[in-house]
């Protein structure tokens, strides 16, 4: 078994070397081992010895030991909508009841189905956010080092600012402009069964406009500017206006009607429309 020389693509740029290298081996080495191979000087950077959080720079070519491969059959997912994308960035739209990331009891996830879609690129998307498991919508992911670092920092800077929601909610919502809803929220009960409560705890802002007005049902746009767990359920449920299906917060389980319909970043936006429901057609009438 020889030795592998890669060269670093520009998505790849930026990134610790040992990181890099985890990637390219797609988990098939642990990181001590990696950490090893560096130590003893049996990866090469253009030829040169290099430490393990070097930078790996565009066009370096990287030398990998031999290493065993483990022999896993790629799943075959069904590929998830794109509605935008670019050298650095990826938005999909998520169907409700799929988790943004995998773990037990989920054989399939956001996360799952950005690698199948991209199992051949050297940089593999993966989701910069999470969406509740039954929440459908945008979810942004980096197609680059260089994207998802940027997506990380803009999260992490204006927390959930940018993102806009439709819910349909039980009850006849009243008539008027944008309202701001602004709660204390935390978790309570016992493990396994904990609800997000208001009156306590962290600060949590939103804004709501009503798009339409029924006696029985209301479809609202939503618009945070905090990410709390379960914010917009708990802080409608908690006025008297639950969100449709949502078993949880409200009285009748089902398909729940809460969608992330946009997202603005400072470098694009993406949109995706329900696929829920008559809705109105509010892209145009609300965002251009």
């Amino acid at each position: 078994m020889a030795a592998e020389f890669v060269k670093v693509t520009k998505a790849e740029a930026g990134q610790k070397l040992v990181r890099f290298l985890e990637r390219r081996v797609d988990g098939a080495v642990p990181r001590p081992a990696v950490m090893r191979w560096i130590r003893k000087g049996n990866v090469r950077v253009d030829k040169g010895r290099c430490k393990p959080f070097d930078l790996v720079k565009e066009g370096q070519t990287v030398r990998i030991p031999p290493y065993q491969a483990v022999q896993t059959q790629q799943k075959s997912l069904p590929a998830l909508p794109i509605i935008y994308e670019d050298d650095n960035f990826l938005a999909v739209c998520k169907p409700a009841g799929l988790p943004t990331q995998g773990g037990t009891g989920h054989d399939d996830s956001v996360a799952d189905r950005l690698l199948s879609m991209f199992a051949e690129a050297p940089y593999k998307p993966a989701p910069a956010h999470r969406l509740d498991r039954d929440t459908s919508g945008v979810i942004l992911a980096g197609k680059s080092h260089h994207g998802q670092k940027n997506l990380s920092v803009f999260f992490a800077e204006h927390g959930e600012g940018g993102k806009f929601y439709l819910a349909q909610v039980e009850g006849e919502w009243p008539a008027g402009d944008w309202t701001e809803l602004r709660d204390k929220m935390e978790k309570r009960g016992p493990k396994g069964r904990e609800k997000v409560v208001v009156g306590s705890g962290k600060e949590a802002l939103s804004s709501v406009r009503p798009v339409k007005i029924g006696a029985k049902n209301s479809l609202l746009m939503v618009k945070l500017h905090t990410g709390r767990t379960h914010q917009i359920r708990v802080q409608l449920s908690s006025r008297g206006f639950p969100i449709v299906g949502d078993g949880k917060y409200g009285t009748k389980k089902g398909r729940m009607k809460l969608h992330c319909l946009r997202i603005e970043t400072t470098w694009f936006t993406a949109s995706c429309l329900p696929g829920w429901g008559k809705l109105p057609d509010i892209y145009d009438h609300y965002f251009n």
